[in-house]
């Protein structure tokens, strides 16, 4: 069984299947999400994050599949490149780090510890990547979301622009309603 496989199967074990989230299930919106990676040419790896996003809960979703001290598992499924995108994703406190992930040396807090760290610039991107397709799933499933939420959703891409890949920009101005 390949790693997708593997990781749906996990997803699935841990409740995944059956866990409420806009647009319909916690597991369609993991799938959503991966998807809208792969199309937009990401590398398997970020696309494993993508669909595994959610195993330590987020700053917005607050609902951890796996406690942090499990974390191996979620390894040993997915690799060691994807579970620290999951877990750098998860841990993101995006008040303090969002308004200025685009700065080189600019610190990255830590939700769980409370730490900042400054990651190298492939780590940005792959989260801004990450936090883009994720956001940009719930405008597409949630029109009621999308109108709330879609011009400051926009005003973020556009901060992060020198993130993200060109499918991914094209695709946040595609979807999101302008100021």
């Amino acid at each position: 069984m390949d790693a997708f496989a593997q990781a749906d199967a996990l997803l699935r074990n841990v409740g995944a299947e059956h866990t409420p989230h806009p647009g319909g299930t916690l597991l369609a919106h993991l799938h959503r999400v991966r998807t809208r990676l792969a199309t937009w040419n990401a590398r398997p790896a970020l696309q494993l994050a993508g669909l595994c996003h959610a195993f330590y809960g987020t700053d917005g979703f607050p609902h951890p599949l796996l406690p942090l001290d499990r974390r191996a598992e979620l390894r040993e499924v997915i690799g060691e490149e994807a579970e620290a995108l999951v877990h750098l994703y998860a841990s993101c406190d995006r008040e303090a780090t969002y308004p200025t992930l685009t700065t080189p040396t600019a610190p990255f807090r830590d939700r769980f510890t409370g730490r900042t760290h400054t990651p190298v610039l492939a780590l940005r991107q792959d989260f801004a990547e990450l936090t883009a397709a994720n956001e940009l799933d719930l405008a597409a499933e949630d029109p009621a979301f999308r109108d709330r939420h879609g011009p400051a959703l926009l005003a973020l891409f556009t901060r992060f622009r020198p993130l993200l890949s060109r499918p991914a920009w094209e695709d946040c101005t595609a979807l999101l309603p302008g100021p």
